[in-house]
């Protein structure tokens, strides 16, 4: 009697650990398996016929252990479950070149290098946010402009998916490197498009437009005598970059 109360006893703990869960996916979808790995960019699972399913991790909206009811929100709302993804340091890097204009004046080239520190993860949205620095370099003719630009940025997906347009703002100081001239405001837009490789890695091919302000001394000479004015040159550079999401 004992020995087949310890079976049983046996049984059922084995049952029950192997019970099924229920894999419920951003579109409504579900799958009722047991899962064989699970991290942070994937979901393994083997379904009750014994067949394996892959999923990304960032389309799995919810898992339900054993037979928990299945909340019904996502089939009669439409809206997509949320997405529970925890907020976790992201980089943003950035390469740039393009033409470089000044009012009045020939059009010259300018490049760029940005590294960003932030978040690539708000809420169920991939949208990047944070601050960081860069390097700009502007030529027009003769005259070389290089800033060191302090800067918050976005980058906000419009659609969220793997294939999806980006839009994006940055707002920072441009630090001149030259005693020459002094540095100003800086601020840039960009408009592109972004691959959404894995839940942390995404790349971008983006058309920017970015506005430099900087300062230089311009010498007058009037009546045989020198003087000195500070003046504002407003720099534009528009063009293209590749951006890096890691």
């Amino acid at each position: 009697m004992k020995k087949t109360l310890s079976i049983v006893a046996l049984l059922s703990i084995f049952l029950l650990g192997a019970q099924a869960e229920t894999i419920v996916l951003r579109t409504g979808a579900r799958v009722k398996g047991t899962i064989l790995l699970q991290n942070e960019e994937v979901l393994i699972v083997r379904d009750t016929e014994g067949a394996r399913f892959q999923f990304p991790r960032a389309d799995v909206a919810e898992i339900v252990a054993g037979d928990a009811p299945v909340a019904e929100e996502t089939a009669q709302t439409g809206e997509e479950p949320e997405i529970r993804t925890a907020k976790k340091v992201s980089a943003l890097l950035e390469i740039s070149g393009g033409a470089a204009l000044r009012p009045n004046e020939a059009a010259g080239g300018g490049v760029g290098a940005d590294l960003i520190i932030g978040t690539h993860h708000i809420g169920s949205r991939h949208i990047f946010i944070g601050g960081g620095l860069g390097y700009h370099g502007v030529f027009l003719g003769a005259e070389k402009y290089n800033f060191l630009p302090v800067q918050a940025a976005l980058r906000l997906p419009l659609v969220e998916g793997k294939h999806a347009p980006v839009f994006g703002v940055s707002l920072g100081y441009g630090v001149a490197l030259s005693k020459n001239y002094a540095g100003g405001l800086y601020a840039g837009m960009d408009f592109g498009y972004r691959c959404q490789l894995n839940p942390k890695t995404a790349v971008a091919v983006v058309a920017f437009a970015r506005f430099q302000q900087a300062k230089v001394d311009v010498v007058e000479v009037i009546d045989g005598m020198e003087f000195v004015n500070r003046t504002g040159r407003n720099l534009v550079t528009p063009g293209l970059k590749l951006a890096l999401y890691f």
